[in-house]
């Protein structure tokens, strides 16, 4: 694949092609949301597919009305849920990887998935998916907070604006209703990870994104 530059600064990069993968139809907005806004405003006229493996109706319409908000700014979007049972995702894993192989048809400058570390069986099947389709790209692996306690120290970091950290935020309570009952649901929780991370690699403005890279070619 040719190499793409990712830029940060407001409509200085060129279109993208960016592959969003969720193993649960919170789990891209949580994960890299932040991400997204910003390199959508950096690169006008990207396109993205955004795909989300499980969910019910109620959660899978919250998903599409999600994904329409994040992506407002993209050229092209392709937003797809699938509808796997959560938590059932190891025991229907050959159904799901023939739908990762379907995926090949979009050949992205960007991945974003889950961390192969997340202690969620969901969420370590996609990542390794991801991996076993998509081989020579660019793959950055987001993580989730939970009762797990699996946070790591991730290496790469996305740094985000004050501005895209509370606006990430808002949007994910706002299209995510079903979820407030729970009680690590909060602006508190995603805001204060966002500080952090921001913190890890002195963001100018407190806020980041950390991700998981694998593997990085520099050239």
């Amino acid at each position: 694949m040719s190499a793409r530059r990712l830029s940060l600064d407001p409509g200085a990069g060129e279109p993208l092609r960016i592959l969003c993968l969720g193993a649960h139809c919170d789990d891209i907005e949580i994960g890299c949301g932040g991400a997204m806004l910003t390199l959508l405003a950096a690169h006008p006229g990207s396109s993205v597919r955004w795909l989300v493996f499980s969910g019910d109706e109620t959660r899978a319409a919250e998903a599409r009305a999600s994904a329409a908000d994040f992506l407002a700014a993209a050229r092209e979007r392709d937003v797809r849920t699938l509808g796997f049972r959560e938590s059932f995702f190891p025991y229907d894993g050959a159904a799901i990887k023939s739908a990762f192989e379907s995926q090949t048809d979009f050949q992205p400058d960007l991945i974003f998935t889950h961390r192969g570390a997340d202690r969620h069986q969901d969420h370590r099947l996609i990542a390794e998916l991801t991996w076993n389709t998509f081989r020579d790209h660019l793959i950055l692996e987001y993580e989730i907070p939970k009762y797990d306690a699996d946070l790591g120290s991730p290496p790469a970091f996305i740094p985000l604006s004050e501005a895209v950290a509370r606006e990430k935020c808002r949007r994910i309570l706002e299209h995510f209703r079903s979820q407030r009952t729970r009680h690590w649901f909060d602006e508190e929780l995603f805001l204060g990870l966002l500080r952090l991370r921001g913190v890890e690699c002195r963001s100018s403005s407190g806020y980041a994104e950390a991700f998981d890279a694998r593997k990085l070619v520099l050239g």
